[in-house]
């Protein structure tokens, strides 16, 4: 070999089998890729000695192996070509690797500077957290890669609001339109990475407000209230002020979810009156009222029909009709 490449751009890599450029030499780094490095000398003095170095450590002269990592190995040694592989390849190995050869008219030696690109990780995020209504929330996104990641925060909501373009989203007083998933997108030139975080937000149950019923005497009446609140509200009952007990005779309360019934299987004049519902969780509790009332009453039916007293046979008939006194 009496001459051997000493321009940077004329020395090769190949990576997964391309010939690329050592000189601005970039590879994206994922499991089990790996480049191969070759220096080729042209016919001419006899190589007596040779060797790859990678930031003045030895990796191979000539046979022996002197790098201790496994992922190094030699491909090729003979009077054309000085040949090593590095496999899994990470930033670790990126660097200036240098090929050594020492001829028996005089040493050359010719350079590569790896750039290793690596697509984005996000490497720390804020966990998923609970918070109440009006608190300040900070939502923390890190990412590595190179280049280095740009990171955009963004609510996963029907108006696909961007929430933010750095790392930190902060959140004022925080609301309940404002619950729910937060995406963490890191990008850069190779690839992308997107993690979620979920926001709960409590808050004190609310309430519309009831709406009366009218019922027949003898027929099924029923109560409904709704609550909205995080975490999901207790529900009680009362009637005057006195909290009536599921399991009553003639009576059933069921609540689920945000939604809870009273129901009475056989209104009688003893049920007809106010009743009020209460929403309780650990933030607070409201309340609304109800008048359950005689839909049919012979007082309608004396001043507006019959513009007289209705006789007692005919109250007695009525009432077995659901008409209320």
């Amino acid at each position: 070999f009496s001459k051997i490449i000493q321009q940077k751009k004329h020395s090769h890599c190949i990576f997964a089998g391309n010939a690329t450029s050592l000189m601005y030499l970039q590879e994206v780094v994922f499991e089990y890729i790996f480049f191969i490095c070759l220096c080729r000398c042209e016919q001419g003095d006899m190589v007596t000695h040779t060797a790859w170095l990678n930031r003045s450590s030895i990796l191979y002269a000539g046979e022996d192996k002197w790098s201790v990592d496994t992922r190094v190995s030699l491909v090729a040694l003979n009077q054309m070509e000085f040949t090593i592989k590095i496999e899994n390849v990470d930033m670790t190995d990126e660097g200036q690797y240098v090929c050594a050869v020492q001829t028996s008219s005089r040493p050359r030696t010719t350079s590569v500077h790896i750039l290793v690109q690596v697509p984005p990780k996000i490497i720390n995020l804020s966990r998923d957290i609970v918070v109440n209504e009006g608190s300040n929330v900070t939502l923390m996104c890190q990412a590595n890669g190179k280049p280095e990641p740009s990171i955009s925060w963004n609510f996963i909501s029907n108006s696909g609001d961007l929430a933010s373009e750095d790392e930190f989203l902060e959140i004022s007083s925080i609301n309940r339109q404002r619950a729910g998933t937060y995406e963490c997108t890191a990008v850069n030139d190779i690839g992308t990475d997107v993690q979620t975080v979920d926001i709960v937000v409590n808050y004190a149950p609310t309430m519309s407000e009831g709406r009366d019923v009218g019922v027949t005497l003898g027929q099924e009446g029923v109560l409904e209230c709704e609550a909205d609140a995080s975490p999901m509200a207790d529900f009680e009952w009362y009637k005057n002020d006195r909290r009536i007990s599921n399991g009553l005779d003639g009576i059933e309360i069921v609540s689920t979810g945000s939604l809870s019934k009273l129901t009475f299987f056989n209104v009688s004049d003893g049920d007809l009156g106010n009743y009020t519902c209460v929403a309780i969780n650990k933030l607070g509790s409201s309340n609304t009222s109800f008048l359950l009332y005689c839909e049919y009453n012979l007082y309608m039916i004396e001043r507006v029909l019959l513009a007289k007293p209705v006789s007692d046979v005919a109250t007695l008939f009525l009432k077995k009709l659901g008409y209320c006194v």
